[in-house]
C-alpha cells in the first residue's frame, strides 16, 4: 500500500481525524482492510487458528469431556448446549490474536510507515477489527458445520440464528479493543499471549459454556452468573435452540458490549496515537 492509495484531503501526516472527514476515514479503512486481507492471502498459515480451533475444541469437549459432564447417553443434548456456548468462546480466542498482531506490527516497523501517511490513526485499528470480524465469522461457520456433523440442530428461526451470530460477533469485536489496548501496552507478542491467557482461562471455564453453573461450588456459581460469557452463551442457546428466555441474557450481553467498547476503544486509540 502506497501513499497514493491513501489519498485524502489532507497534507499533514497524522492530522486530526475530524479534519479528514468521514469519507476520507472510510477510504482509509477500506485500503487498510485490503492490505490486511492480502497479508492473509500471502500467509495462509495465519488462518490455521480459525480453521482448526473450532474443530479441535468441539471434538475434544464432545468426546473427551462430554460423557463426563452430560453422561454417555446424553451426548446429543450436550451438543445442543456446547455449540452455542462455543460461539461465545470463538470471539474471545480470536480477539487475543488481534493484540498480538498489533504488537508485532510495531516491532516490525509497519506502524512507522503508517505514521508517515496522511491517514486517521483510528482507521488502522478499525481495519484490523473489520478483518478479525471476518476471521471470527469463518470460525463460527466451521464450528456450526462441525456441530451439524455431530448432530447439532438449529431449532430457532432464521432470524434468531442471525441474531445469535450477530450478538456473538458484536461481543467479540468489543473484546478486540481490550486486547488491542493490551498489545499496545506490553513489549512483546509473547507477553500479550501470556497475559491474555490469564484472563481467558477463568472467563471461559468459569462460565456456562461447558457445564451448567448449578454443578459448580457456590462461590464459582456466583462468578459464573456475572460472567459476560455466560450471558452470551445463554442468549445464543435460547436463540438457536428455540427455548428459554432470550431478552434478559441478550440485553445484558449488549450492555457489556457497549460498555467495553465505550471504555476500551477510546483508550486504545489514544494509546495508539501516543505510541505512534
Amino acid at each position: 500500500m502506497t501513499a497514493a492509495t491513501m489519498t485524502a484531503p489532507l497534507t499533514k501526516p497524522g492530522a486530526d481525524e475530524g479534519r479528514i472527514g468521514l469519507r476520507g476515514n472510510l477510504r482509509h479503512i477500506g485500503a487498510l482492510v485490503r492490505r490486511n486481507a492480502l497479508q492473509i492471502k500471502q500467509d495462509p498459515e495465519s488462518m490455521f487458528d480459525v480453521l482448526l480451533m473450532p474443530v479441535i475444541f468441539i471434538l475434544l469437549f464432545t468426546y473427551v469431556f462430554g460423557g463426563a459432564i452430560a453422561g454417555k447417553d446424553h451426548q446429543a443434548d450436550y451438543i445442543q448446549r456446547l455449540v452455542p456456548g462455543m460461539m461465545a468462546m470463538m470471539g474471545m480466542n480470536i480477539a487475543m490474536a488481534v493484540g498480538s498482531g498489533v504488537n508485532e506490527d510495531f516491532r516490525k516497523g509497519v506502524m512507522d510507515r503508517f505514521r508517515t501517511m496522511p491517514i486517521a490513526r483510528s482507521s488502522v485499528l478499525i481495519a484490523k477489527i473489520v478483518v478479525e470480524i471476518g476471521r471470527m465469522l469463518v470460525a463460527i461457520a466451521i464450528l456450526l458445520g462441525m456441530g451439524f456433523l455431530l448432530g447439532f440442530e438449529i431449532r430457532g428461526s432464521a432470524l434468531e440464528f442471525l441474531a445469535a451470530v450477530a450478538l456473538s460477533t458484536a461481543f467479540g469485536a468489543a473484546l478486540m479493543w481490550i486486547f488491542i489496548l493490551l498489545g499496545l501496552s506490553v513489549k512483546t507478542p509473547q507477553a500479550v499471549q501470556g497475559m491474555a491467557m490469564l484472563v481467558l482461562m477463568p472467563l471461559q471455564f468459569g462460565s456456562s459454556i461447558f457445564a451448567p453453573p448449578t454443578s459448580m461450588p457456590g462461590w464459582l456459581e456466583g462468578f459464573t452468573k456475572v460472567n459476560p460469557l455466560s450471558t452470551l452463551a445463554d442468549a445464543a442457546r435460547a436463540l438457536l435452540n428455540g427455548e428459554g428466555a432470550v431478552a434478559h441474557p441478550a440485553l445484558i450481553t449488549l450492555g457489556w458490549t457497549v460498555a467495553i467498547t465505550a471504555v476500551a476503544m477510546p483508550l486504545a486509540v489514544a494509546k495508539f496515537r501516543k505510541k505512534t
